[in-house]
Order: structure tokens, then sequence, then C-alpha cells
């Protein structure tokens, strides 16, 4: 009775690790993308995003199709940016000047499609998309 017992106890934590493993691998495959900061320009606004690749594979070339809302709730404006390479597990600075715009007019920024997403399976980019922000302004994926 005792070997069976240890049997089945071994074979729950064996299930349980895997279950755990698959669980991390899961949350592990991301593409995160934080709006870092935003600070007006002489050509209009600074922005500074923090990207991390944890895909399972690198990323050649990426960019995000990106919605501006302003203070109506209203889309301002959409644009392309070129997040360019991003490498496994690095993380990357990428800043971009917008031209016309107020800082303080951008109430919420939404990443509404990756256009561009070269290295990874197709549609992993979007899948594995994690948006977040470090200052009061949201950013959504």
């Amino acid at each position: 009775m005792t070997g069976r017992f240890a049997a089945i106890a071994a074979g729950w934590v064996m299930a349980v690790a895997s279950v755990c493993q698959a669980q991390e691998t899961a949350r592990a495959a991301s593409l995160n993308v934080e709006l870092n900061a935003l600070a007006p320009s002489q050509k209009g606004c600074m922005m500074t995003f923090v990207a991390l690749n944890q895909l399972p594979a690198a990323i050649n070339k990426v960019s995000f199709e990106l919605a501006f809302f302003n203070d109506k709730n209203a889309v301002d404006r959409i644009t392309v940016l070129d997040f360019r390479d991003l490498p496994q597990g690095k993380k990357r600075v990428r800043q971009f000047d917008m031209p016309n715009v107020k800082c303080e007019s951008v109430t919420r920024i939404l990443i509404n499609d990756t256009p561009v997403c070269d290295g990874p399976a197709a549609g992993e980019c979007m899948k594995g998309l994690v948006a977040r922000s470090q200052i009061s302004v949201p950013f959504e994926g």
C-alpha cells in the first residue's frame, strides 16, 4: 500500500510540475511593450517605449499601428511606428518624435495591429502582445 501511495504521489507531483512549467512557458512567450515616457519636443511629442521580446524567436522587424486618443476619447490619429529588430530576451528602447502632437492632449494609446512581424510564426506578435504604461497615459494592446 505504501509503494502504491508513493507512486500515486509521485505521479501527482510530476503532473503538477508539468502544468506549472507549461504555464511558465506560456507566460514567458510574450512581446512586452511599455509606454515609458511622453516629453514635449520641438517637433511635437517625443514618445519613449521599452520593448522586450520573450517570444520563441527573434524578431527581425516589427511595426505597430497605434491609435492616439484625445481628451474627447476620440481617435486623433493613427500611425505606424517601426520598432525595427527586437532580439529574443533583450530589452530595447525606441523613441519616436511625433510631429504636431501635443503630449498633454494624448489621453490613451492603443496598439491596433502589428502590420509587420518578421521572425516569429504568423500572428505571434499580436497574440503575445502585452502592453503597459509607466506613466498616467493608458497604453493598451
